[in-house]
Order: C-alpha cells, then sequence, then structure tokens
C-alpha cells in the first residue's frame, strides 16, 4: 500500500502527542469518503506495563481510541472542517474479535456514512494479518481548536498579577497591615 501521510504530516492534523497518538501512517483516503491507516504495535508502548504483566494485551479502549484517530483524520481533510476538534460523541455496535499484542500492525479502514453540519458518523474496521479485531461504527461531532497561544497564556497572567495587585492596594488588602476587622 501507498504511503499518503507520515507520522510528522498526521501531527499536523491531530493535537495527540505520545502516548496518546495512535495511528503511524495513513496509506490511503479518499478525502470525506474512506480511509486506511496503520498502528504498529511495540512491546515498548506505556500501557503494556500494567496491561498485562506477563501477557500483553492492547487495551480495547485504546484499540478504539486508534480507529478514531484514523477517522478524525480523513474528515478533517475536508477544508471545511480544517483545524478543528473531532470529538467522540458515541459508539455503537463495538466488537472485539481478537487481542492486539506486541508485533501487531493494526489496519484501520473507516468509511464516512453520514456528515451534516457539525456532526457524523463512519464505519470503522481493524484488522490484523487480515483478520477483523475490532469494529464499530462512531459519531462524532467538531469543535472550534483554539490552541492557547503564548501571548494568550501571557495576557492571562499579567490580569491576574494586576488583579492581585488592585487587591492589594484596597483597604483591607493583604499589604496594608490592616486585619480588614
Amino acid at each position: 500500500m501507498e504511503l499518503i501521510l507520515d507520522i510528522e504530516e498526521i501531527r499536523t492534523l491531530l493535537p495527540h502527542r505520545y502516548p496518546l497518538l495512535l495511528v503511524d501512517r495513513i496509506l490511503s483516503m479518499v478525502p470525506g469518503k474512506s480511509i486506511v491507516g496503520y498502528k504498529n504495535v511495540s512491546i515498548n508502548e506505556p500501557f503494556f506495563t500494567g496491561h498485562f504483566p506477563g501477557q500483553a494485551v492492547m487495551p480495547g479502549v485504546l484499540i478504539i481510541e486508534s480507529m478514531a484517530q484514523v477517522a478524525a483524520i480523513l474528515v478533517l481533510c475536508l477544508p471545511e472542517h480544517a483545524g478543528k476538534l473531532v470529538l467522540l460523541a458515541g459508539i455503537e455496535d463495538a466488537r472485539f474479535r481478537k487481542p492486539v499484542v506486541p508485533g501487531d500492525t493494526m489496519i484501520t479502514e473507516a468509511t464516512v456514512m453520514w456528515i451534516k453540519g457539525s456532526f457524523g458518523k463512519v464505519s470503522l474496521s481493524t484488522r490484523v494479518d487480515g483478520q477483523e479485531v475490532a469494529s464499530c461504527e462512531m459519531k462524532f461531532a467538531f469543535k472550534a481548536h483554539t490552541p492557547p497561544t503564548h501571548k494568550a497564556t501571557y495576557d492571562k497572567i499579567m490580569k491576574a498579577f494586576d488583579e492581585y495587585a488592585n487587591a492589594q492596594e484596597q483597604p483591607g488588602g493583604e499589604g496594608d497591615g490592616t486585619t480588614g476587622a
């Protein structure tokens, strides 16, 4: 399968970062229609430390999260949703058929069922070595993504500083030596 998006390109679309970025590559895509992505599952994943000692199994919730991230890339490629967050709104008919273990490569296929305004639904299937390990339908919602900037954070700090300074200047404030009683 042909590489369409590598990990750095995926990171420009999704806000997720290690250890919760759970898609490594996009292999094929028809924007707004369908996508195929994969995740290489390594024993070095932090969740394998406790799930389970002596019998490493990828948690089902993280399989679902990986599937959701592939689907998010699919819908974020549409110009009207560029730069937005894709939030999980519901999961229907989730099925887990086989454990996912270290060394597996999960191939996830997603197909858009519908998108209306700021909501949508996709059908997903994940396979390992050609065998389906998980499937579901997911509903999602789009939300404006406004990551904090250095300036916004600085302005917030300065506002809090000004409010503190004004409180100090008021009679009964902490800095004037009175008890306020």
